[in-house]
């Protein structure tokens, strides 16, 4: 028998939840309170020029093991004095020990556009996100086509940004088809969480016309510049900044 791995093993958590959501909410309430919230313009916030800096809060990480113990609401507004264009706020809570009241704090105390970082499976946490943050991780590997379409069109249509991520050639066509317009590249492969900066740089030719995201591994304005270059329009900076937030103003203000 195949052995799971962690994201196999977060997937199904991630099902759990969405089933327990499912069966404590109106899903057309929860509908129309998405489409009432006012969002902040995620997509935008990553066009200034530049290289624009996500920076990430969260607790622990299954690579990381526990990190720190953060307030979001003070953490979200120094990585924004920090010069941060937008924030990313774990709420997977088993690993990675976030939960939705810390994406809350982060938002209501910051003025920049919040990701909701978590493990997306179904329709009903699409919306859950909408009545809360700004934009929506959607991970390229978790769908087939059809589903990632459907996912990427009603994450616009409550006015969420969906940022599809994917970490290979086929993760990249399949981001393409669904009409994605923020495209995250993840470094790190989330089977054996081995990072390569060299994922961004092979993977970001066939992606003209997307915004693009480089995750995971940058850990010096060196590696930042090194995926800047490559043609990544920001950054998302996650353990490495919570070790150490000045990180985050070094990349907003490289040369």
């Amino acid at each position: 028998m195949k052995r799971a791995t962690v994201l196999d093993e977060l997937v199904t958590a991630a099902v759990r939840r969405a089933q327990d959501l499912r069966s404590r909410t109106d899903l057309n309430s929860l509908y129309q309170e998405a489409l009432l919230f006012q969002k902040r313009d995620f997509a935008s916030a990553l066009s200034t020029p530049g290289l624009s800096v996500i920076s990430e809060i969260k607790h622990a990480s299954p690579s990381a093991g526990f990190i720190r113990d953060a307030d979001p609401a003070e953490w979200g507004a120094r990585y924004e004095l920090e010069g941060a264009g937008c924030l990313s706020v774990l709420t997977e809570p088993e690993r990675f020990e976030g939960s939705l009241e810390d994406l809350d704090a982060a938002r209501n105390n910051t003025t920049v556009p919040v990701l909701r970082k978590d493990f997306t499976v179904d329709e009903a946490q699409i919306l859950e996100t909408g009545t809360r943050a700004d934009a929506v991780l959607l991970i390229a590997a978790l769908f087939e086509a059809a589903a990632l379409a459907r996912y990427v069109s009603l994450a616009v249509e409550v006015g969420l940004a969906p940022l599809v991520e994917i970490h290979d050639e086929e993760e990249a066509n399949l981001a393409l088809e669904s009409g994605a317009r923020v495209i995250g590249v993840n470094n790190r492969d989330l089977r054996d969480f081995t990072v390569d900066l060299g994922t961004f740089e092979r993977l970001a030719p066939r992606l003209a016309g997307a915004t693009l995201v480089a995750e995971s591994g940058v850990k010096d304005p060196e590696g930042a510049r090194r995926l800047r270059d490559a043609g990544a329009d920001a950054v998302l900076v996650g353990e490495a900044a919570m070790r150490d937030p000045s990180l985050v103003a070094r990349l907003a203000s490289l040369p």
